[in-house]
């Protein structure tokens, strides 16, 4: 994809104070400290930051944790799921203007708050991440006030469920340059063809951002498609082994209808999609550390429990070597994020940076939950003890949003001011 960067005309939230307005979400325990919270790094964050972490933190155990194993193994969409998140108020907190909280959180809590999705469940901070990230802020950054205004508040209240329709069936990283969904202008509206793959929320979100190549001009645009439009067909992608509560789907556009007043206005060609994910891929190196963390909770747990020849198996060097190495992965990685958060509230973080973030967060996660599921032995291997799942999914927050690869290219062409990108 393409590293080129444009000055946004929707700047990325930016918060001057701590002080938030705490959703109404379940009261935490007091004493809810990560074991894997090393180096203090919650202790960053404000007194009222703190507190929405925690009740959150709270939420995720009570409300969504108890219904993931069931619906992971099914491969099904736990719909009430949506009706909880709703009551819990943590959708567009980092929006100013939109949502319960006001002024908009900073990107710390933001990160950590994503980092809690991802250590009770990929899948589920995957669905949020694509409905609160990718879609949300595709509409908050590529629309005009008034486009603002009619999507947003819905979404906000998660009345209405977002989804962003970028790679296509010939296409991932590759689509800056060759993108072969095309729009083309009739009068007032415009028609789309094409097809779009591994589109999260696709089967059933209410607005798909849609990205097609304009065929006069040859840029790419965004168009806000509703569910229902004619023409447009997803199709859930069956047979994952990985995020099996996404739905994803292989969309189908055939001559889809969609009026001017949906293209998204600010949207005027590849440079703008790169500033959308220049933003979103730091929160799915978050959700990377969250995986982290809740395989390496996993594993702790499951050592100081597990008999082996008489005692517990965290008494044997090579268990303790490997929980050793995830903690030091999971705490460099946490440091990575912290700063890469802070330069996202001062206004001055760029791509490269964000690139960096996800590729190194990313490859750590994939070694370390294969170490915390070497500690469950043959146990590692079913969804009775959680870490199977993390294991799984951690292979897909491997490769999307910009595989370990593409990062590499962007970070590269960075630090040496040579593109080694194909063709």
């Amino acid at each position: 994809m393409s590293t080129a960067t444009t000055t946004p005309t929707v700047t990325t939230p930016t918060v001057t104070t701590p002080t938030v307005t705490v959703p109404n979400i379940p009261t935490a325990q007091p004493d809810d400290q990560l074991a894997a919270d090393f180096y203090q790094y919650e202790a960053l964050l404000s007194d009222e930051e703190r507190e929405i972490l925690l009740k959150a933190r709270a939420f995720l155990r009570k409300d969504i944790k108890p219904l993931v194993n069931e619906y992971w193994g099914k491969g099904e969409f736990p719909f009430e799921m949506i009706e909880k998140f709703r009551t819990s108020g943590l959708a567009a907190l980092a929006y100013e203007g939109y949502g319960e909280h006001k002024p908009a959180a900073s990107h710390l809590l933001g990160g950590m708050l994503a980092t809690e999705l991802g250590r009770v469940d990929a899948s589920t901070a995957t669905f949020f991440g694509v409905h609160n990230g990718l879609g949300f802020y595709s509409i908050y950054y590529g629309g005009d006030q008034e486009q603002r205004d009619r999507f947003l508040p819905a979404m906000a209240s998660m009345d209405k469920i977002g989804a962003f329709a970028l790679t296509e069936p010939l296409g991932g990283s590759d689509v800056s340059g060759g993108m072969r969904t095309t729009a083309r202008r009739e009068g007032d509206d415009w028609i789309l063809n094409g097809a779009k793959k591994w589109i999260g929320n696709a089967t059933f979100a209410d607005y798909v951002v849609v990205f097609a190549r304009d065929v006069d001009d040859n840029k790419v645009k965004a168009f806000v498609v509703e569910k229902g439009t004619p023409g447009f067909r997803p199709e859930k992608i069956e047979g994952k082994i990985a995020l099996r509560i996404v739905q994803n789907a292989e969309i189908t556009l055939t001559d889809v209808r969609v009026p001017e007043a949906d293209r998204l206005h600010n949207i005027k060609g590849f440079r703008d999609v790169a500033e959308v994910l220049r933003v979103t891929r730091g929160g799915v190196a978050w959700q990377a550390l969250g995986v982290m963390i809740g395989a390496y909770e996993l594993a702790l747990d499951y050592a100081k429990e597990r008999m082996a020849f008489g005692r517990p198996i965290a008494k044997f060097q090579m268990v303790q070597d490997l929980l050793v190495k995830s903690l030091g992965n999971i705490t460099a990685s946490w440091g990575m994020l912290v700063q890469l958060a802070r330069l996202q509230d001062q206004g001055i973080f760029r791509d490269e940076q964000s690139a960096l973030a996800k590729e190194y967060v990313a490859a750590r996660m994939r070694e370390s939950v294969a170490w915390c599921r070497e500690i469950f032995g043959g146990n590692g291997i079913v969804l009775d003890y959680d870490v199977a799942r993390f294991f799984s999914d951690a292979e897909a927050l491997y490769s999307y949003e910009g595989t370990h690869q593409m990062q590499t290219l962007i970070v590269g062409k960075s630090i040496t001011g040579h593109s080694a990108f194909a063709g």
